[in-house]
């Protein structure tokens, strides 16, 4: 993610966001369709369990974010535990299904907008905590999906940020401009 100024809480929220989708498609990438199913033991998820937990948290949250409790009555979350989706084409339909519901809410808000209220399990949080409270939420499971695909890569595996053993190779790129992550 290139760094980039900003003032506006609302955008480097959605900066965030993004970033974060992206970090864990780029990691989704490198897993093969068996590992994308795989657990490692009988208390972990994998990644596909991970994403339908995201994508159900997603739905939830931010679908009539500022009309409606973000935790929906049709929500059955222990259900996002078991029994992902079938196929890989239908694992990422939920993902980009929950982000695009993300973005649809968060884009037209402004910092306008922050001291609203809104409700999440009937507690009443402004429209800030509750972005804050996702910007929390989404990157530990992201963390949780490269953690996984790192794994599952293991030998094949392409960096996501700065490969190990190269700081100072990057920092030198970074520094005469030709590179744009951080």
């Amino acid at each position: 993610m290139a760094l980039e100024f900003t003032t506006s809480y609302v955008q480097d929220a959605l900066s965030l966001f993004r970033y974060y989708k992206r970090l864990a498609e780029r990691a989704m990438e490198q897993v093969t369709d068996e590992q994308l199913f795989a657990v490692l033991d009988s208390e972990a998820n994998s990644i596909a369990i991970i994403v339908k937990h995201m994508a159900g948290n997603m739905r939830s949250r931010w679908t009539g974010f500022l009309t409606t409790d973000g935790e929906k009555p049709n929500r059955d979350r222990d259900s996002e535990f078991i029994d992902p989706a079938a196929t890989r084409s239908d694992v990422l339909a939920a993902w980009e299904d929950g982000w695009n519901r993300l973005f649809m809410a968060l884009e037209p808000l402004t910092d306008a907008d922050l001291g609203r209220t809104v409700t999440i399990r009937g507690a009443a949080h402004s429209v800030m905590q509750a972005i804050n409270r996702q910007l929390a939420h989404y990157p530990h499971h992201v963390g949780q999906i490269v953690l996984l695909a790192k794994h599952f890569a293991c030998d094949h595996w392409q960096s996501l940020s700065v490969p190990r053993s190269q700081s100072a190779e990057f920092n030198r790129k970074v520094a005469a401009g030709e590179s744009s992550q951080r």
